[in-house]
């Protein structure tokens, strides 16, 4: 009996439930919706952007939303692998390395929504041949690029350490210099926005610390439901504690960043301000949906976390999916509502490509004018999500990924 509980705690026995025929399924299911995606892309360069719901009022719209949504999924997702070890703390029982791998194909689907939005593969390379360095825009692209490279590195470095051939104190100094990118990628994406003075809804200083929270909400919660189905799965052992404790900080970067959305929130919509109209339309208005999903999905997640009753492994992964969720809605009710009230009236030209309804007079045309993805957005969306799914499940098959004793 006791052989059998030992060979039960051992960390080769349940690995070696994990991957097999479920794992080749899932490899061949996403290659399909990857290579679905890809022709559904094809067909949208080959009508041009015309095809999509965006619009000269509404010139970003599901595709920025995800890159967005993205980086945010992958710097949360570094920023709690680097901490510990930049600041010499207690890490998560060895996640380290899946959590990484989670932040780059996050990552690399971030930049492939870039790419999509911007109509043509050949733009990218005018984006660098007639790049300004003052534009916000530029900033991103470059950061983007350089914390691809350092999350690839990081990854690297980590798997050099427990083959003992990086010392600790060199991995420590690639910890903190991508905990530093990390944050600065968030930081400039929010600038994107918070920059534009047109535009009500993002001319705000908080976007930035706005942003970084965010991104520490989703990419936890992420990192959670990953680790919790490989531990279900039999690929990695993980001590309950270390969910227990990551799901408290869960809770915690859930309340910040209410906190920060409320503090915006009080201050555009205080009697005599000028945001009483955004208040308007996230509580009662056209986004009211996405409001609502995720102040009340936020906030049961966040009674999960912190309710030691409530925190099963089911639960806290319900409760993380919600957060996801949550952040999403947040994402979707910033960028399709900074178009919607403009600091600037009739800031563009107007045609009938710009409004919803042209023949029903100037009233009527902007009239609940809110933006909404096309089928095509939705395939090609679903396509560079089958992207990252592959990756992921390619990198779990076939990178050492699992955690060793050296990287507890």
């Amino acid at each position: 009996m006791s052989e059998n509980i030992q060979a039960a705690q051992s960390p080769s026995a349940p690995a070696a439930k994990f991957g097999g025929r479920g794992l080749n399924i899932g490899i061949i299911v996403a290659a399909i919706v990857a290579v679905a995606g890809l022709a559904l892309w094809v067909m949208q360069l080959s009508g041009g952007l015309v095809q999509t719901n965006m619009r000269n009022l509404d010139s970003w719209g599901l595709y920025i939303t995800m890159f967005m949504f993205l980086v945010g999924l992958s710097a949360g997702g570094l920023i709690i692998s680097s901490v510990p070890r930049a600041f010499g703390l207690k890490g998560f029982g060895g996640i380290s390395k899946v959590a990484v791998w989670t932040s780059i194909c996050c990552t690399v689907l971030a930049i492939g929504f870039v790419i999509v939005d911007l109509g043509h593969p050949m733009r990218l390379w005018e984006l660098f041949a007639y790049s300004n360095l003052g534009s916000p825009l530029m900033w991103d692209i470059i950061v983007l690029g350089t914390y691809l490279v350092l999350s690839i590195i990081y990854l690297w470095a980590t798997l050099r350490a427990e083959a003992g051939k990086v010392s600790e104190v060199a991995l420590r100094a690639v910890s903190v210099i991508a905990l530093v990118c990390a944050i600065l990628v968030h930081s400039v994406t929010a600038w994107i926005f918070g920059l534009q003075q047109a535009h009500e809804f993002w001319h705000t200083a908080l976007l930035a610390p706005w942003f970084v929270s965010s991104a520490l909400v989703c990419g936890t919660a992420l990192v959670l439901v990953v680790v919790i189905a490989l531990r279900r799965a039999g690929y990695m052992e993980l001590a309950q504690e270390n969910i227990t404790k990551m799901a408290k900080m869960l809770g915690a970067f859930i309340l910040v960043d209410l906190y920060f959305f409320g503090c915006d929130l009080l201050t555009v919509g205080f009697p005599g301000g000028s945001g009483t109209e955004i208040i308007t339309m996230l509580t009662v208005g056209p986004l009211a949906p996405f409001f609502w999903v995720e102040i009340i999905g936020c906030a049961l997640a966040a009674a999960v976390c912190f309710v030691p009753k409530l925190r099963t492994n089911l639960l806290v992964v319900v409760a993380s999916v919600l957060a996801i969720v949550g952040i999403f809605c947040k994402r979707a009710q910033l960028l399709v509502g900074g178009f919607q009230i403009p600091n600037l009236d009739f800031a563009g030209p107007m045609t009938s490509s710009t409004v919803t309804d042209w023949t029903a007079g100037m009233a009527g045309a902007y009239q609940g004018m809110v933006y909404f993805p096309s089928l095509l957005e939705f395939g090609v969306v679903l396509g560079v999500f089958g992207l990252g799914a592959l990756m992921l499940l390619v990198g779990l098959k076939y990178l050492p990924l699992k955690p060793v004793k050296s990287s507890h």
